[in-house]
């Protein structure tokens, strides 16, 4: 991240981890923007037969060779899709956010809180009759009001609207869902502050994916033509380069060298879901050579 850092290490034993330090992020306040909805267009891309449900999760802080240096991380990466040339819009964590979830930064350079109009994924999905649920480690007291390790600006959610939608829950419920079969048809994973590795080591976020990316391929979500995308927000080099893993059942190991993008992600993910897509999204190049491999379900 292009900001002053504090180094430490963070270490773990057993459950307890020390942080690692990093400059104060822009404090959080109301802050109102004129700006437009990013318009929407139809989605070139054929839809996927068959239902479909779409898992993201979204990693902090680390550049392609960061990221892959985790074990379970390369493993991954060996195994499925790996984008070879994917990178961040922009710097800090936030604008990135936004551009996932409604194609545009607004304009924005900064971490803190901006009321955006009332637009986005969720409330795409939403109109759209789709299912979705966005699950926050450390979210205890609402969108708003909730301590470390949640953080907002990586909840982009809220950004939309002003307002705390009812999908966004916190991560302490994806167990139970996963297990009951109440899985929506899109779900959105933000780790806490040390899970993600923006306070902790990579090693630290990489035995975090190592027991949640198992918990969702054993959902019957996944396993029927199901899609996850692991992606991080930023890189740490000039280029922003950053690793996205595509994960299918049954797939055998695809790697592309096309140059994608935050864009990207979101056409891909709106493509799939067979809604329109918005804003810089209309003319991304959604992840389709890494979905050619791999049969439909898995048993």
């Amino acid at each position: 991240m292009l900001r002053s850092l504090t180094l430490a290490v963070c270490l773990c034993v057993g459950a307890a981890c020390s942080q690692t330090t990093h400059a104060p992020s822009a404090k959080a306040g109301p802050t109102a923007r004129s700006a437009s909805p990013p318009a929407a267009s139809a989605s070139p891309a054929p839809a996927v037969a068959g239902p479909s449900s779409v898992f993201v999760i979204v990693m902090e802080n680390r550049s392609y060779d960061q990221a892959v240096s985790g074990g379970y991380t390369a493993q991954l990466a060996a195994m499925y899709g790996v984008a070879l040339n994917y990178h961040g819009i922009s710097h800090p964590s936030l604008p990135n956010y936004l551009a996932m979830t409604s194609g545009s930064t607004w304009g924005i350079a900064d971490d803190g809180y901006h009321s955006l109009p009332l637009t986005g994924l969720g409330q795409q999905l939403t109109g759209a009759g789709v299912t979705w649920r966005a699950y926050m480690e450390g979210m205890t007291g609402g969108c708003f009001a909730s301590r470390y390790p949640y953080a907002l600006k990586h909840d982009p959610f809220p950004y939309y609207g002003g307002r705390c939608p009812a999908e966004v829950v916190p991560y302490a419920q994806f167990g139970a869902d996963a297990q009951n079969g109440d899985l929506p048809q899109f779900v959105w994973i933000t780790p806490g502050l040390c899970n993600d590795g923006h306070d902790c080591s990579t090693a630290v976020a990489d035995r975090w994916l190592s027991q949640v990316v198992p918990q969702i391929q054993a959902t019957a979500a996944w396993q029927n033509n199901g899609l996850l995308i692991i992606t991080w927000d930023e890189g740490e080099d000039a280029s922003n380069h950053i690793l996205t893993l595509v994960i299918r059942p049954g797939a055998q190991h695809e790697s592309s060298t096309r140059y994608y993008d935050h864009y990207s992600l979101l056409a891909t993910i709106e493509d799939r879901l067979g809604v329109t897509r918005l804003g810089a999204a209309r003319q991304a190049m959604p992840l389709t050579d890494l979905m050619i491999s791999g049969a439909v379900t898995q048993p």
